[in-house]
């Protein structure tokens, strides 16, 4: 029994052993102040040297690098740990058109990475072209965790502002891949294009209490706050998203873009839960078929809506939409649900397309809209309980052509 208890501690001995060796932890301080017992003092050598399941711990200093993270580690950025790249290279390519991208980091062919911590910084980035695209954090055909950065400044120079480039944070997946992240309490703000995107058939994110805001009005680039495109999957929730708005878009007739909160573009089954989206000019859209927007804050929807459907089946329900220069909510589609919704100050609380059918409404409530519904539809909408009391117009056809006659679906500029 005694020679059974040795053996089993022996070999408990050995696991704890063998973990802790896994769980090593590389120390990087580029000038060896904060961490003196730091072994290297540039972060990709270090990257280079780990082995999965190892941490890559960066001191507080000034990186000027590009990264890239093809294994299992985590980097995590001690506070003060900046990430500086200069005269930025590409370093990637994109999944779809396969352009040159120029990433800060690259995370891409692994699973299990997770990078946190860092403020990166792409006001350094050298580039003086619309190619390589500029990136943030690229995460491609992989699966990672990214967490508590912040990535600020990716532009492009004052000359090139109409380019479509300069995205925060990305994830993509090539084809027959798959990349499955989660992105979580990031701040990304003075970006060119996008804040956080997804896109492709095999990408799955869950975008969760980040803070991402847009440069406010601009000529250049439209911009989105954050997008799942293109068959991408996933869940976004408790982020806050503000400040996209594209300058030329002054009213509903002169808008052949906008800048949007929220964007899901091309992908179905996505559910938009209880973010807070502020000024841009349409807070929440959707082209795919089942979305769930539930429980959102909405508000100061400049020129057009705070949620704009432009496609069937989804569901908007429990939102609370506030100063809508057009609508509160704008549907174009088909079977589509707005259950329990609160409106406050809009032209319409809610606009019915022409064309559109079985739109169901019921337990609406209406402040200070000048008209609660207008309905252009096909077929008159179906209202339930106290939303059937809320005043509704008709157009009558010599006012007709004062309803929106615009493809909805036209006026946003996702990012591919």
């Amino acid at each position: 029994m005694k020679t059974l208890k040795v053996i089993c501690l022996a070999a408990l001995f050995s696991v704890v052993t063998s973990f802790a060796a896994q769980a090593q932890t590389i120390l990087v301080d580029a000038d060896k102040v904060n961490c003196p017992t730091a072994t290297f003092s540039a972060i990709q050598p270090a990257i280079d040297s780990a082995s999965p399941g190892e941490t890559v711990r960066v001191c507080k200093g000034v990186y000027h690098e590009q990264l890239i993270i093809s294994k299992s580690i985590s980097v995590l950025g001690d506070p003060g740990a900046e990430l500086i790249p200069t005269a930025m290279t590409a370093n990637a390519t994109g999944a779809t058109v396969a352009d040159q991208i120029a990433a800060a980091i690259v995370v891409k062919n692994t699973t299990a990475a997770i990078v946190g911590g860092f403020y990166i910084d792409g006001s350094s980035n050298g580039i003086l072209a619309c190619a390589p695209r500029l990136i943030g954090i690229l995460v491609q055909d992989a699966s990672a965790t990214i967490r508590n950065n912040a990535v600020r400044h990716f532009r492009l120079a004052p000359t090139f502002p109409g380019c479509q480039s300069g995205n925060g944070i990305e994830v993509e997946t090539t084809s027959g891949g798959s990349s499955d992240v989660v992105l979580n309490s990031n701040s990304v703000d003075d970006y060119q294009k996008n804040g956080i995107t997804a896109n492709e058939t095999g990408s799955n994110v869950t975008i969760r209490s980040n803070f991402v805001s847009g440069i406010g009005p601009t000529t250049g680039a439209a911009q989105n706050g954050i997008q799942i495109g293109f068959g991408a999957t996933g869940l976004i929730e408790s982020n806050t998203v503000a400040n996209n708005v594209w300058s030329p878009c002054v009213s509903v007739a002169d808008c052949t873009a906008t800048g949007t909160g929220i964007l899901i573009f091309g992908s179905n089954n996505i559910r938009v839960l209880q973010n807070n989206v502020g000024t841009n000019q349409v807070g929440i859209f959707t082209n795919g078929s089942n979305t769930v927007i539930y429980g959102n804050s909405i508000f100061n929807s400049l020129v057009l809506d705070g949620i704009a459907i432009a496609s069937n089946r989804n569901k908007i329900l429990s939102n609370e939409i506030a100063q809508s220069d057009e609508a509160g909510v704008d549907i174009q589609g088909n079977f589509n649900d707005l259950i329990a919704n609160d409106f406050l100050g809009a032209e319409f609380g809610i606009l019915i397309e022409p064309g559109s059918t079985n739109t169901l409404r019921t337990l609406n409530t209406f402040h200070a809209t000048l008209t609660s519904v207008l309905d252009a539809s096909a077929t008159p909408a179906v209202a339930l309980m106290d939303d059937s009391a809320a005043s509704v117009a008709t157009p009558k056809a010599a006012s007709v052509p004062s309803v929106p006659k615009i493809n909805i679906a036209q006026r946003v500029s996702p990012s591919r």
